[in-house]
């Protein structure tokens, strides 16, 4: 018996399985680059919103058309991908279809013929996913920060779809043990009169050339997840039980700031009192965030995740009424500066080295986080949980606190506060003035 294809197709798996380790490796270290964050309340409603958000899409279907569509090709290609362990055990053990000499033949009719049926949805599913992208250019496939890569990258996926499911449904086609079975071809029955006029060798060959394309091909797209939007894939699941289960309206506060307010506010508080045993801990050493190491793990998993569909950009209403802010750039951005850094790190042999570079102002400008309204649109909108806003809070924090950089107006009305005890530039006494009038 000849075991060189078993060993070939041994070394091709664990090539891929291995190099896909070493990216899940490296995307896990360059996440807990970011602060640490308690995520251990609300764990039933954690875990309801897992299975609500990423496995059930409840998000996505509030869009109908792309919602139904996107269902199809979640669900198809992953059903799809239980017949790769049949292809992983016949590939190891020069077997040939295992599971119909162990199933039933109506079961395993029934497994493949759904599987078909599925391959068929899914090729019309991402045809019809190309149109929108290319054809009828949907406008929030087209801003500014969806050119080059990012663009590019969104294709890609789609013919990667396209030419597994095709490679399945060939493969199909082609094998006459399965054809002969006449239960499961639901799809490729129709495709085999394609190949009835060539000789058995070459109709074989084609077999084994779509088998062996088709299990490649997963692998290479596997490690493509790494580079590509589609990270979202595997990382929608632990970013949906762990994005924020409190009211989207109320923002983290700072102890140390609280308590200085507190103290401020209580008339029979002694300025120059020693602070307590362990409050100064709670000072953090930066206010806010300036670069990718600032913001918390969970930032950092938001950036991994996001699917760039501009959901989120499209219900902004500064981006709306033409302003420069585009909550989906802010996450790209994130994604692409903590990439930079872990490539820092790699380079210089696990130590991060500074480049004089930073997330805001490298990145992201002043002009964008001061232009957003703190009206979670963005958040609402996002099909994986993802949180925008709360990197843009991070950001201004950091301008407001450490860089004194905030907006004339902003200065303006907290001078008024500080002075007035209150945004307007009246003092109290003249406070009541206009009932007089």
């Amino acid at each position: 018996m000849n075991y060189l294809p078993n060993i070939i197709f041994a070394i091709a798996l664990l090539l891929g399985l291995g190099y896909f380790a070493k990216n899940v490796k490296k995307l896990v270290r360059n996440i807990k680059l970011g602060q640490d964050v308690d995520v251990s309340d609300n764990t039933s409603q954690r875990w309801k919103n897992m299975i609500n958000i990423a496995l059930g899409q409840s998000k996505l279907v509030k869009r109908p058309v792309s919602g139904f569509l996107h269902v199809v090709v979640y669900v198809g290609f992953i059903i799809i991908n239980i017949e790769v362990l049949e292809i992983i055990i016949d590939g190891l053990f020069g077997t040939h279809r295992i599971f119909s000499s162990i199933l039933p033949t109506s079961v395993y009719g029934f497994l493949i013929g759904t599987f078909e049926v599925l391959a068929f949805l899914v090729l019309v599913a991402v045809t019809v996913f190309w149109i929108r992208r290319n054809v009828i250019k949907l406008a929030r496939f087209w801003k500014d920060e969806m050119k080059g890569w990012p663009k590019s990258d969104g294709n890609i996926i789609l013919y990667f779809e396209m030419v597994l499911m095709t490679l399945f449904l060939v493969m199909n086609a082609t094998d006459g043990t399965f054809q002969e079975m006449q239960s499961g071809n639901i799809i490729s029955q129709y495709i085999a009169p394609i190949f009835s006029g060539m000789a058995e060798g070459t109709v074989h060959f084609i077999e084994r050339a779509a088998w062996w394309l088709h299990i490649v091909g997963i692998l290479i797209f596997l490690n493509y997840l790494y580079f590509s939007k589609h990270l979202h894939i595997l990382l929608a699941f632990p970013n949906t039980y762990y994005g924020r289960v409190n009211n989207k309206g109320q923002l983290n506060n700072l102890e140390s700031v609280t308590a200085e307010v507190k103290m401020m506010m209580d008339p029979n508080a002694d300025p120059f009192a020693a602070a307590p045993e362990g409050a100064e801990d709670e000072v953090p050493a930066k206010f806010g965030a300036s670069d990718v190491q600032d913001l918390s793990w969970v930032q950092l998993l938001n950036a991994y995740t996001c699917t760039e569909c501009g959901r989120c950009t499209s219900e902004c209403p500064a981006n709306l009424t033409g302003k420069k802010l585009s909550p989906r750039k802010i996450m790209m951005d994130t994604r692409d500066r903590l990439e930079e850094v872990g490539k820092n790190i790699d380079a210089n042999n696990g130590e991060f080295k500074d480049d004089g570079k930073q997330l805001l102002g490298d990145y992201i400008t002043n002009e964008e986080i001061w232009a957003c309204t703190s009206c979670n649109a963005c958040v609402e909108a996002c099909p994986v949980s993802i949180d925008p806003l709360s990197i843009i809070i991070e950001m201004r924090r950091y301008l407001v606190m450490e860089q004194s950089a905030a907006p004339t107006e902003l200065n303006n009305m907290m001078t008024n506060i500080e002075n007035n005890g209150a945004p307007w530039p009246y003092n109290q006494q003249d406070r009541l003035n206009w009932k007089n009038e």
